[in-house]
């Protein structure tokens, strides 16, 4: 290792996946499950608590069966979500997706809190993985000809070299390792952020994330374990900046008023303005996933806008995908392992920009705050709900059981320029994942 230059103690693993979110967890899981030996490494003595990332797709529950994470997190009650339903201020329905019409044994989306997901993944963790917080990732080590065989880390004040096969990069948007590879990315913020609220004692909500299209952009609404709600409401980045208690309360006033969908929760919302936390919205895609050595995962390698629900859906079949790619492979074959992560690479790009186009897409159609993009939001949104084809088709996308992008043709008919004359052919058994058959664990 020339990033090293050594040290009296160096450790030896198959794989050093770095960063222990659910992008690392998912990565740990899969390659542990191969016999690999894994070492999980995080620089957080501990898991800060974010309200974020709290909706698993019916395409992550296959992964998380197997793994053994579904079971504990059902255990803890996790919340079973039937649809995504877009919703004007006063709530009428605008486009529904409704999981069930897929089919398979678990159709539904699951709900619940991010740091309860995190340690049910870790509590899924197999005999042959490490997780070992507290550990800083300072450099990467290479070898002769530049190929990457591990990391340099500070445990406790000491330096000490990794020496793995391979190092996956699961660091998060700011990855030092992505940096550290060579590949460049240019993170792009969008003009608003998302104000995070966790209301307690709350009424009885649908089983469902009901998302509001509003003059002030969107509100997003659905239920956790323990009657709670989670709201998210979307604001400028200054909007209640050194805001006191009279001025949230006016802010609060004037929400409710905007979004009369609120109003049963109102009361409960204005108890709970001192309790929110604030969300910057980035999207990115990293221009390359490996270098020789390295794979770069969730959100070191792209960031989409949490509408979609995409990050750890995309997180968990990523590390599905990566596994299912070395599970032939001698790691002691350098190239072997380099072909296979290349392989992967071209496995995943179409499907990277697929995802980014879709939840690019659903961003611009429910948090554009001019008249003419909520216009043509709910236009498009009517039109999808229209054609039973479409319903279906995004409703599909979105599941992270596959993804067929909409064409030309579909966006005319979500516009209401021509008929939908594909709906008499469309079958949906003809798409991978849906069926009597899927969902199988």
């Amino acid at each position: 290792m020339t990033a090293g230059h050594g040290t009296d103690h160096p450790v030896d693993t198959d794989v050093v996946v770095c960063g222990s979110g659910v992008a690392g967890l998912a990565a740990a899981c899969a390659l542990g499950r191969l016999g690999l030996k894994v070492i999980l490494a995080d620089k957080r003595p501990t898991q800060p608590s974010l309200w974020k990332g709290e909706v698993l797709q019916p395409g992550s529950l296959d992964s998380l069966h197997a793994w053994g994470a579904l079971g504990r997190l059902e255990a803890r009650q996790a919340i079973r979500l039937s649809r995504l339903v877009a919703r004007t201020a006063d709530g009428e329905e605008l486009m529904a997706m409704d999981f069930a019409a897929l089919g398979g044994e678990r159709p539904w989306m699951l709900a619940h809190d991010y740091s309860t997901i995190l340690e049910c993944m870790a509590e899924s963790l197999g005999p042959t993985v490490s997780l070992r917080r507290g550990v800083l990732i300072k450099d990467l080590g290479t070898r002769a000809g530049g190929r990457i065989c591990g990391v340099r880390a500070m445990i406790g004040g000491t330096a000490v070299d990794i020496r793995a096969r391979l190092v996956v990069a699961a660091d998060g948007m700011s990855s030092r390792l992505r940096r550290l590879a060579g590949i460049d990315a240019e993170p792009v913020a969008y003009d608003h952020r998302l104000l995070s609220f966790e209301l307690s004692g709350t009424l009885p909500v649908d089983d469902e994330v009901s998302a509001h299209v509003t003059d002030r952009g969107l509100v997003m609404v659905y239920p956790l374990p323990d009657a709670r709600i989670r709201v998210y409401v979307q604001v400028r980045a200054d909007e209640l900046r050194q805001a006191g208690p009279a001025e949230l309360r006016r802010w609060c006033e004037g929400l409710v008023d905007q979004v009369p969908a609120l109003d049963p929760i109102a009361k409960l919302l204005e108890g709970n303005l001192e309790r929110r936390q604030l969300l910057p919205v980035w999207r990115y895609r990293a221009p390359s996933l490996v270098r020789p050595g390295i794979v770069l995962l969730g959100e070191a390698a792209h960031v989409v806008h949490p509408l979609a629900a995409q990050g750890m859906n995309t997180s968990i079949d990523e590390a599905k995908g990566l596994a299912a790619r070395l599970a032939a492979v001698d790691l002691a074959d350098d190239a072997a392992v380099d072909r296979a992560l290349r392989g992967y690479e071209d496995d995943r790009m179409a499907r990277i920009r697929a995802v980014h186009t879709m939840s690019h897409n659903a961003a611009r159609m429910m948090t554009s705050t001019s008249r003419g993009g909520r216009v043509m939001g709910r236009r498009l949104m009517r039109g999808t709900a229209r054609s039973s084809r479409l319903s279906y088709l995004t409703t599909y996308n979105m599941s992270g059981l596959g993804m067929r992008p909409l064409g030309r043709f579909d966006r005319l008919v979500q516009l209401g320029v021509v008929p939908d004359l594909r709906a008499r052919s469309f079958a949906p058994r003809d798409l991978p994942g849906t069926g009597a058959g899927a969902g199988r664990g």
